[in-house]
């Protein structure tokens, strides 16, 4: 095809394109030729994302460096952020691409993707599961037991999901990736559950029928019958579809444990019930004068499935906070199309869209309104019951119920970006995380099932030697391997954590990872910011004191400087400015000093407004008497000089909040020292410190120092949580052991932060404290048990105090209790 002569010359990642009358024309390129003569078996093909790019020059240079590299060629995408490789397999490995990245000052960014399990029968598996996925290369994968998820962070180009899924069958069980999709992927995992325990209910049902004779003729021996009430045959008839076609589950579970080099329940439940099986049958079969233990085999399996259905459903009911968020989000949205309202699904709203929301309606997605007023009520999102007044230039968020007023608003979060989709993200990562506490039993999970077989062969071993009863020291054995449950042990932890932070979520206290959670409780002090955080955080003029000029001077002169000013303070005088009427006029040479105040010439005349003793340094005498006064009730004062000296004084007072002082009352009496922290001078430090309660404070601190003294406290052996809302309390939230984060504030403080708090309330600080320590308390509780369980149990079998059966009940039932004591944290409630 010819190509018009005037088109400019055409740039690729490799050269330019000569533009000919004929066509584009390849400039030679020996790489080129390279590539063609590889093998397809060598030659793949892969994209790495790529982060730090700014400008298209550096997509340049990335693309160059990796082309040098033997067998490569690549383009790099600036706009996309990615990097289209095909390469020699064997010339340049993968690892080779991503440091060359690396060594051009960019980085390929871990990436991250959540697989769905299946058939996972104990806490053994789940360590299995584990450790197959983090035996690939760049792989960091976590296993959720409780809730079957794998989270797992890989290098980019290293590993691919279905390399992951690969490794998860062949370790023995089932894994596909979570959709994107939070409500469609819960909607499939939730039919793929209910059609699995629908099998197992009828398996179970078939088994209670066959299993039922037996065990009615061992209730008959124990009531004082010395004949079998059932031929020998038929017993064993009755237990041969229950222990190979109904335990078939348990036989397979064994055979992907051992293949894979483990052993998890699967094994203890298939080797006990086997051995008391293949006894009886031998007996029955040869017809031995001996007694045959078919009801032990076939009750212990029947037993074990009715623990496994009361455990699905007890867990069914651990993540029900995710579900409730999930539905809060209405289906479908009312938008404005061509001058036309029409209904059409959530999914199919785009960034910018213009929709409606009724009143009794639930907001769809999130949004800024640009016509009507409402009042929002907001808990679903908060906690906090008081509905919130909307009004043009607010914020709306999605899952939020509409009051009495009819909104209108522009979308300007969808999909996975909206409030509602980042709050079940953060508790999803939460639950699926590990807490340090679960370490011991992870530890004790990986080794149990070889114990527990090497106790139950001593006491086949030893009772056998001792009484000279093999029958006795089979049931005493078989007892040995049934009683042992290393489930109750793996879901101690994770139950108590899906829990607790489903229920702060539903009390707007998100908790990012398990290991906060636990933390939390361990608080011995607590550092507060005092803006925003104990007070409002809306500071507001209250006093224009003139010395030199009169009051309206004044006020126009501290506008003028402060408009290029972003600090809190600066905002207050510009709102007091605009209530009288005043625009800022033009200023030259400003400048902001950290901590101090601001400088700037009007008209050619160097000013200065501050605090009085950035004042005092620049020479003006200050009026101490009437600052501190001021000051000591609670005012901070800022003053505003030129080379005249001061020209006046505003005092600007930030309210404390309602709740602050009933806040720090409740935190003192669970323990935790509360110090405040503030930039104010130390008279309006100890003025707000005595209104809220707190006995201990640290003034006149610079935001670049806050990081200092969260580190002085540490220093002296006390665990330090932080609150924060700001910018400048990223650093100090950051180097706390716990830190919260108020939801009103910055993004990057809640970035920051290991807990964020919805409801801009100090209140919800003592909240997230009683949930860390309601959770850990559940915790410890259900560690105890199962520990106790299993500590107790074992040595009661070995000893032979023990029926095959009771055993099997009880460890059917260990579980459940577990689980069961988990999902009262329910119960549990924030501070209203």
């Amino acid at each position: 095809m010819r190509q018009n002569p005037q088109t400019p010359p055409c740039h690729t990642g490799t050269g330019i394109l000569t533009n000919t009358p004929y066509g584009y024309i390849v400039p030679h390129d020996p790489e080129r030729v390279v590539m063609a003569s590889v093998p397809a078996s060598r030659l793949q093909r892969i994209e790495l994302p790529v982060e730090g790019m700014t400008c298209a020059a550096f997509a340049t240079r990335i693309e160059k460096n990796l082309n040098k590299l033997p067998g490569v060629q690549a383009a790099v995408n600036f706009a996309a952020e990615k990097a289209s490789i095909e390469f020699d397999a064997e010339r340049t490995p993968v690892a080779e691409l991503v440091q060359s990245i690396a060594r051009t000052g960019y980085g390929v960014p871990e990436q991250s993707v959540e697989l769905n399990l299946a058939g996972m029968t104990c806490a053994a598996c789940a360590t299995r599961i584990e450790k197959v996925l983090n035996r690939l290369p760049g792989v960091n994968a976590v296993v959720n037991f409780a809730a079957e998820k794998a989270r797992v962070r890989f290098a980019p180009g290293t590993v691919t999901v279905p390399m992951l899924i690969e490794a998860v069958r062949n370790a023995g069980y089932n894994a596909e990736q979570a959709l994107e999709n939070l409500e469609a992927d819960r909607a499939r995992e939730k039919a793929r559950r209910i059609e699995a325990y629908r099998r197992e209910f009828r398996l179970f049902w078939v088994s209670v029928a066959l299993t039922l004779p037996l065990v009615a003729q061992m209730i008959a021996m124990f009531s004082g019958a010395h004949a079998d009430l059932l031929p020998r045959w038929l017993q064993m008839a009755l237990a041969t579809p229950v222990q190979f076609w109904i335990g078939k589950r348990f036989y397979l579970g064994s055979w992907h444990a051992l293949r894979g080099g483990g052993a998890n329940m699967d094994v203890l439940i298939a080797l006990g019930t086997t051995m008391a099986y293949a006894f009886s049958a031998v007996v029955t079969v040869f017809g031995l004068n001996a007694h045959v233990y078919f009801e032990a085999s076939a009750a212990i399996i029947t037993l074990v499935l009715l623990g496994k259905l009361l455990e699905a459903r007890a867990k069914s009911k651990t993540s029900a906070a995710i579900e409730e968020l999930i539905k809060l989000q209405p289906k479908t949205a009312r938008v404005e199309r061509d001058g036309e309202i029409v209904e059409i699904e959530v999914a199919r709203l785009q960034l910018g869209d213009v929709f409606v929301v009724r009143p009794g309606e639930s907001i769809p997605v999130d949004g800024e309104v640009i016509e009507g007023s409402s009042s929002v009520n907001e808990a679903m999102l908060t906690g906090e019951s008081m509905p919130v007044a909307k009004e043009p230039g607010k914020k709306v968020f999605a899952a939020t119920l509409n009051q009495q007023g009819l909104l209108r608003c522009r979308a300007t979060g969808v999909g996975a970006h909206t409030a509602l989709a980042g709050i079940i993200r953060l508790v999803e990562e939460a639950q699926g995380s590990k807490a340090p506490i679960q370490r011991l039993a992870d530890v004790i999970s990986g080794i149990f099932v070889p114990v527990v077989v090497a106790i139950s062969a001593v006491t086949l071993g030893g009772w056998w030697a001792w009484s000279g009863e093999f029958t006795e020291a089979l049931v005493n054995a078989v007892a040995v391997l049934v009683i042992a449950c290393p489930c109750a042990l793996g879901l101690a932890t994770p139950t108590a954590i899906m829990v607790g932070t489903g229920r702060g979520a539903r009390s707007g206290v998100l908790v990012k990872n398990a290991a906060a959670l636990e933390l939390a409780e361990k608080i011995q002090t607590l550092i507060v910011d005092k803006t925003g955080t104990l007070t409002e955080g809306k500071p507001a003029v209250t006093d224009v004191i003139p010395i030199a000029i009169g009051e309206q001077a004044l006020l126009q002169v501290a506008a003028n400087l402060e408009q290029g000013s972003e600090h809190p303070l600066a905002r207050a005088v510009m709102e007091r400015a605009g209530e009288a009427g005043m625009q800022p006029r033009p200023v030259t040479g400003f400048a902001a000093v950290s901590g101090g105040g601001v400088t700037a010439q009007i008209d050619g005349i160097p000013h200065w407004l501050g605090s009085p003793r950035y004042l005092a340094e620049q020479g003006a005498t200050v009026d101490e008497l009437r600052v501190r006064r001021m000051q000591e009730s609670g005012k901070t004062v800022i003053g505003v000089a030129n080379g005249d000296g001061v020209l006046g004084y505003l005092a600007i007072a930030d309210r404390l909040r309602p709740s602050s002082a009933m806040a720090v009352a409740r935190l003192q009496r669970l323990g935790i020292e509360v110090v405040m922290l503030t930039g104010d001078n130390p008279a309006t430090a100890k003025a707000i410190a005595g209104q809220a309660g707190v006995s201990r404070f640290l003034a006149e601190v610079l935001p670049a120092h806050k990081a200092d003294e969260v580190r002085k406290l540490k220093v002296q052996g006390r665990v330090t949580g932080m609150v924060g809302d700001g910018i400048n309390d990223a650093p100090a939230l950051a180097a706390a052991d716990v830190s919260f984060a108020i939801g009103a504030g910055s993004d990057v403080a809640i970035e920051a932060a290991d807990v964020t708090l919805m409801r801009s309330d100090p209140m919800s600080v003592a909240d997230a404290v009683s949930l860390s320590r309601a959770t850990l308390s559940k915790i410890r509780q259900n560690l105890f048990f199962a520990f106790i369980y299993n500590v107790l149990g074992i040595p009661l079998a070995a000893f032979g105090m023990l029926n095959p059966v009771i055993a099997g009940a009880a460890m059917a039932l260990s579980s459940v209790s577990v689980v069961s004591n988990s999902l009262l944290l329910k119960r549990w409630k924030a501070h209203r």
